[in-house]
């Protein structure tokens, strides 16, 4: 346990029974009350963002999360079978914990896992990944004024807004943050 001043920004810790990670931490002290401690913090397990607050003094556990990289295998039905690429041990990750990040996951695609105490608590993806795309409907002339785009679906089913030129079969480069087009692969 430390003192809620000595959080720092990437540092994980407990708030309620909840894992949260510190994005940016604000010190208020003024002459007459006490310090306010204002922590703006991701909630590890939902990904949601929001901000806490505390008196100076309050206690705050410190928590040490293990990354892990893993390559992810097959859908079992189930979950998501990710193989540890050290051990070659394999585990299955519910489907409900990954909504979003199974429209970026594509077999023999390294990922690192975030653990603490041995469960898997979340998946970090790269900024950007190679999808192939499986259906684009054709271009359509005229709808030139503005940045012309269409509807594609990549092979994990994600639907991707893309230029114009861009044709079925061909792979793109998406950004995991928001699902967009970035460029061609």
């Amino acid at each position: 346990m430390v003192n809620c001043t000595e959080v720092r920004p990437g540092n994980a810790f407990l708030h309620e029974g909840q894992i949260y990670t510190c994005l940016n931490i604000d010190l208020n002290k003024t002459a007459m009350a006490k310090m306010k401690v204002k922590i703006k913090a991701r909630n590890v397990k939902t990904g949601n963002v929001l901000e806490l607050s505390f008196i100076g003094g309050d206690k705050i556990e410190i928590l040490h999360l293990d990354k892990k990289q893993m390559q992810y295998l097959y859908d079992d039905g189930m979950g998501l079978v990710f193989m540890d690429q050290e051990t070659f041990d394999q585990v299955s990750v519910p489907h409900d914990r990954l909504e979003w990040e199974m429209n970026f996951l594509v077999p023999e695609a390294v990922v690192t896992m975030t653990m603490y105490e041995g469960e898997i608590i979340g998946v970090e993806l790269p900024a950007k990944v190679t999808l192939l795309i499986t259906d684009c409907e054709p271009a359509t002339r005229g709808d030139t004024v503005n940045k012309a785009m269409k509807d594609a679906i990549v092979e994990t089913g994600l639907k991707v807004r893309v230029p114009l030129f861009v044709e079925n079969g061909e792979k793109i480069i998406v950004m995991t943050s928001d699902g967009s087009y970035d460029s061609r692969a």
